[in-house]
């Protein structure tokens, strides 16, 4: 004998149940509107602030500044090459950076009193002085000792200073690492040094990937501060245009849109790296 079905059961597909805010939120398209929302009220305000003093803007002029066609053929402009030099301080300080950072955070978690002490020195001298201030220290204090030129003294003082930031970082990812692995690893006769490079290390690159992203976009941001000693970055470049052209509303956005076009790129390209990677649950 066969039961008689049952008529109050759910039959079909569920109906579409009405999305929650919290989603809606934190959707990519409602993130875009906003940001389009943002910089539309920032460049109206700009715009009509600049129309009340009577500003002659002069757009048509800004290309030049990127790239020029001649009877010589394809030119790079200003801008361009300070974007170039941009990139290439950022990279090679933030490779100094990393190698540095590393360095610390392996001596503060060594175990040893003296280089424990010596790199928790180090930590509280440098990020207790601002930025503007170490890089005056190491152009014109350490310049003249050792010889540095302007690129070299900003290298050093970008690196020397976002080196205590992703020491913490390396620090906290390895910490994050169970400490099952240490054991595991002793346990099959490794070394402190062995465990690191094979098993610590590459575990503990997933947790840093996070924080790693707002500092790879924090060192392009923060190089902009070597136009103070004239450097030929992006930064200054867009000084030396506005003393001869006086343009200053048009070359000041031109600058920030480069900056955010490079900061978006990369913030993208880590972000794709950092899901490859992402910690399991």
């Amino acid at each position: 004998m066969t039961a008689a079905p049952d008529i109050f059961a759910p039959r079909g597909k569920p109906l579409p149940q009405p999305a929650r805010v919290t989603q809606v939120i934190d959707s990519v398209t409602f993130s875009v509107a906003l940001y389009a929302v943002i910089i539309g009220v920032i460049l109206y305000v700009s715009y009509t602030g600049a129309q009340a003093m009577g500003y002659n803007w002069q757009w048509y002029r800004i290309p030049q500044y990127f790239y020029t066609v001649t009877e010589d053929g394809f030119q790079w402009g200003e801008i361009a090459f300070g974007l170039v030099k941009t990139l290439q301080l950022s990279a090679t300080a933030f490779a100094l950076a990393t190698l540095l950072g590393l360095l610390v955070a392996l001596m503060r978690l060594s175990g040893l009193l003296i280089v424990g002490a010596v790199s928790v020195g180090f930590l509280e001298l440098i990020r207790n002085i601002p930025l503007l201030v170490l890089l005056y220290l190491f152009y014109y204090v350490l310049g003249p000792v050792f010889g540095f030129d302007r690129y070299t003294a900003s290298v050093l003082c970008l690196a020397v200073f976002h080196s205590v930031l992703i020491s913490e970082i390396f620090r906290a990812g390895i910490e994050a690492v169970a400490k099952g692995q240490w054991e595991a690893a002793t346990s099959i006769g490794m070394t402190r040094g062995q465990a690191y490079r094979y098993i610590i290390l590459p575990q503990s690159i997933r947790f840093m990937l996070p924080p790693m992203t707002g500092e790879v976009v924090h060192m392009v941001k923060s190089s902009a501060i070597v136009s103070v000693i004239a450097v030929a970055e992006l930064t200054t470049i867009g000084r030396n245009i506005i003393s001869d052209t006086y343009m200053s509303f048009e070359i000041w956005f031109t600058i920030a849109a480069v900056y955010m076009v490079v900061t978006l790129i990369l913030s993208v390209g880590v972000s794709m790296v950092e899901k490859r990677y992402a910690v399991s649950q």
